[in-house]
C-alpha cells in the first residue's frame, strides 16, 4: 500500500511538471484542474487491481503529453 500511494505521488507530480511547459495559459489551468480532479475523485480507491490499472493509465496519459508536446516544440 505505502508503495502504490508512493507511485501516485510520483505519477501525479511527473503529470504538474509536464503541464508546466503547455505555453498557452488557459490550457495549462484547464490541464491542472482536470488533473487534481481525476486524482481527487480517485482519492478513496482501495482495490488494487483498479489502483493499478489507473496508475497505468495516467502513465499512458503522461505519455502523450510529452509527446505532444514534443511535437509542438518541433
Amino acid at each position: 500500500q505505502f508503495l502504490r500511494r508512493q507511485q501516485v505521488l510520483q505519477l501525479y507530480r511527473k503529470i504538474l511538471r509536464a503541464i508546466r511547459e503547455v505555453p498557452d495559459e488557459q490550457d495549462r489551468r484547464y490541464l491542472r484542474d482536470w488533473a487534481r480532479e481525476e486524482f481527487k475523485s480517485n482519492k478513496d480507491a482501495t482495490e488494487e487491481d483498479a489502483i493499478r490499472m489507473m496508475i497505468t493509465q495516467g502513465n499512458m496519459q503522461l505519455q502523450e503529453l510529452q509527446r505532444t508536446l514534443k511535437l509542438a516544440k518541433s
